[in-house]
């Protein structure tokens, strides 16, 4: 790491709220947010953070100013492209992907290159409406390697992925919504506020189960029909497997309307 870690820190900003919300701020808004090397780091250690801490249950992750994330500073490439990319602690999509715990993207503006990789490794995407989702590693000659080349043809499908990958065009936040890129799109001013309220509703459920869910679905997603089918089969024996008489009891109860169980479900 070339900077300060004290500016670094002051970069990414974190913050946690009683409610079981943790928030990730990009926050370097006169350079579009984009990342230096102890950015990613210092980006990658706050997912990990909040990830072991029992007090959150939802992370947002969000950028300050008119973009979410305009990708690596290229003054800064060399830094970051020939640095040790296999380091799982240093990796903030892989800290992601390995994040029990639901992130929700609020895409605030330009998502670019790197920060587009960042908004496919959340679980769900919340865009304003002047949010821009582009890729251009073929304009720029650099490489992907956190999987836009190939999660963005799983998501709005291979032809897509190819037009908007190799010719770097910008996805807006309309079309990113009517392909099933985001979840929602906002006006501005809405995003906290529509982004806080699926993090909310995201907390008044089980949290045991959530974090279960949450597994499932993005495991069950890398695999094809079948594998994954299995797979939900699997989980859910395991599951069940571990409950107790009590714990059915309390599952009846509650679903009857009479009691809330203390436990799973």
């Amino acid at each position: 790491m070339d900077q300060n870690p004290t500016v670094a820190e002051d970069l990414i900003k974190v913050t946690i709220e009683s409610n079981g919300i943790g928030i990730i701020t990009i926050n370097r808004p006169k350079s579009l947010n984009s990342l230096t090397r102890a950015m990613i780091v210092d980006l990658a250690k706050s997912v990990k953070r909040l990830n072991e801490d029992e007090s959150v249950k939802v992370i947002i992750l969000t950028g300050s100013g008119r973009a979410f994330c305009s990708g690596v500073d290229l003054t800064a490439a060399e830094d970051v492209f020939k640095g040790d990319v296999k380091d799982k602690e240093t990796d903030p999509v892989c800290q992601m992907e390995i994040c029990k715990k639901p992130i929700i993207g609020a895409i605030n503006g330009f998502s670019v290159t790197a920060g587009f990789e960042i908004s496919l490794a959340c679980d769900i995407l919340i865009a304003s409406r002047n949010a821009k989702f582009m890729d251009t590693h073929a304009k720029f000659g650099i490489f992907p390697s956190w999987g836009l080349s190939q999660k963005l043809s799983r998501m709005i499908g291979p032809n897509r992925a190819r037009e908007y990958s190799l010719t770097a065009m910008p996805i807006t936040a309309d079309m990113a919504e009517k392909w099933g890129l985001v979840n929602h799109v906002v006006e501005p001013h809405e995003l906290m506020q529509k982004t806080r309220e699926v993090a909310e509703a995201i907390i008044r459920n089980n949290q045991e189960l959530v974090v279960k869910y949450k597994s499932v679905l993005n495991d069950g997603f890398k695999l094809d029909l079948g594998h994954g089918l299995a797979l939900e089969k699997e989980r859910g024996h395991e599951y069940y497997s571990g409950m107790t008489k009590e714990q059915f009891q309390n599952m009846q109860k509650f679903i009857s309307g009479r009691n809330k169980p203390t436990s799973k479900l």
